[in-house]
């Protein structure tokens, strides 16, 4: 990694990591010791960008689920290929929508196969109907609240379209889960741009200390290299536009728009502002930011220790 690239990852290392989320850290290392399993939510846009090593180091010793959520974000070819990874990998993984009820019943019978050797011994040893227990972990901004809400069948937690909603664990009970919902964590340090960025541009790092110019003509270079139709018509570019530097096309669009300001000039960071939000709320159409690593660049996924 070059010097540029680290400048970006650490920029904002210590907004990124604040005192809370070190706290969460230390809480998952004492809960997973009392849980029979942990549901790890994944963004179905960046699987990979949103698999917290943190995460994936504590939830190692138990039985473990991803789901990939907001899949009604993501590419639907893209996230195939995304649970054939998890399942070649031997790990359990679903693709989900945590504000439709179907996503949640596919997460409790995909719990339920994958505990389904600690579900059987249970049973044998005369405790059948025993709730199971899952740890709810994840990233901020990736929709825990929202699939606690649908799961539970209710209101049981804060849920917003912004990073840090959720201060504090809290249990929620249903017929058969007793769910432990964990705030979400980043990385303690990033030394990966393409992992800070795809963060920021899905809203898992707070706006507030992002340059959101910068943010836009990354989202816009990165979008245009793989989904360069979609930009275009949600934008009525010609190939000449769409072709041109970032902030070039930026100021293109923002012109469209008529996001003007006295003189004639492009208002660029209400311009940003707007492009990133119609992002998130899949305005440019179904989008999947990272696809698979090659097989022997892997991660082992399957490193679980049964109860």
């Amino acid at each position: 990694m070059n010097n540029q690239d680290t400048r970006f990852a650490n920029q904002y290392a210590i907004q990124w990591f604040p005192g809370h989320m070190a706290k969460t850290l230390r809480m998952m290392e004492q809960e997973i010791q009392h849980v029979d399993a942990s549901l790890v939510l994944l963004d179905a846009r960046i699987p990979l960008s949103s698999l917290n090593p943190e995460i994936e180091r504590i939830t190692a010793r138990k039985p473990k689920l991803y789901a990939l959520n907001k899949a009604d974000l993501a590419d639907p070819a893209v996230t195939e290929e995304w649970i054939r990874y998890f399942h070649e990998a031997d790990a359990g993984c679903v693709a989900i929508s945590a504000k439709q009820k179907g996503g949640a019943n596919a997460v409790e019978a995909a719990i339920e196969k994958e505990l389904s050797g600690l579900l059987a011994r249970r049973q044998n040893r005369g405790m059948a109907g025993a709730k199971t227990q899952v740890m709810l972990c994840g990233i901020p901004n990736v929709g825990k609240s929202t699939f606690i809400n649908t799961f539970a069948g209710s209101a049981r937690a804060k849920a917003a379209d912004r990073p840090g909603v959720t201060k504090g664990k809290q249990w929620v009970s249903t017929e058969k889960f007793d769910l432990l919902d964990m705030p979400g964590v980043l990385w303690k340090k990033f030394d990966s741009k393409t992992i800070a960025s795809n963060l920021a541009f899905i809203g898992s790092i707070k706006d507030d200390i992002l340059d959101v110019e910068e943010l836009v003509m990354n989202l816009l270079d990165e979008v245009r290299r793989n989904y360069p139709d979609l930009v275009a018509q949600r934008y009525k570019l010609d190939a000449e536009t769409l072709a041109l530097p970032p902030y070039e096309l930026m100021e293109a669009i923002g012109r469209k728009r008529g996001l003007l300001v006295r003189g004639g000039e492009v208002n660029t960071e209400r311009c940003a502002v707007m492009l990133v939000d119609e992002f998130r709320a899949c305005k440019w159409g179904r989008i999947s930011l990272e696809r698979p690593p090659q097989r022997d660049d892997m991660t082992d996924f399957a490193e679980e220790d049964e109860e």
